[in-house]
């Protein structure tokens, strides 16, 4: 949690410096903020950035459900079993999506994108093609402009991104 509210708050181009512990965040005036999502959205609106949380109320809707989801299902995932049924959700989701809330870029890019990392990088190149849709995602948002930092850069086989596997 920490080192990805570290992550965030460089992509969002607030000055560091912010002590993350359990992720509670202590802001000058007022009680101290709990819980990844929680930091991470008020971190959003600091930066002045709300568009990332969604536009519409059915996009702030679905980014919500997969900020939820991060937390509940990809931070709580542990077993190859529960990784398997993250990559089968999520591949399934963006079967017909660029992005998780649709066609718009949001948190919920950023904080999967941070959470599934070390699941991406230990993946084979025949898991990656099994779950094409995920390492399509993936592999968009990882060159989208400040996401990554210094996380590695995870490979994948290009011609079998785009293409309809026959």
């Amino acid at each position: 949690g920490a080192e990805e509210l570290e992550l965030l708050e460089r992509l969002l181009g607030l000055p560091g410096g912010n002590k993350y512990g359990v992720p509670v965040l202590q802001t000058n005036n007022g009680p101290g903020l709990t819980g990844l999502m929680t930091i991470a959205a008020h971190l959003v609106r600091q930066a002045r950035k709300e568009q990332l949380l969604g536009s519409t109320a059915e996009e702030k809707a679905v980014v919500q459900q997969w900020l939820e989801y991060r937390v509940t299902r990809v931070n709580g995932g542990s077993s190859k079993e529960d990784t398997r049924t993250i990559l089968k959700d999520l591949n399934m989701h963006l079967e017909d999506k660029v992005y998780l809330a649709g066609n718009i870029f949001t948190l919920a890019d950023i904080l999967m994108y941070y959470g599934l990392h070390h699941i991406m990088v230990d993946l084979t190149v025949q898991e990656k093609e099994k779950y094409l849709n995920v390492s399509r995602w993936f592999n968009h948002i990882q060159h989208y402009p400040g996401v990554r930092q210094h996380l590695s850069n995870v490979v994948f086989i290009k011609n079998r991104l785009y293409t309809n596997a026959h």
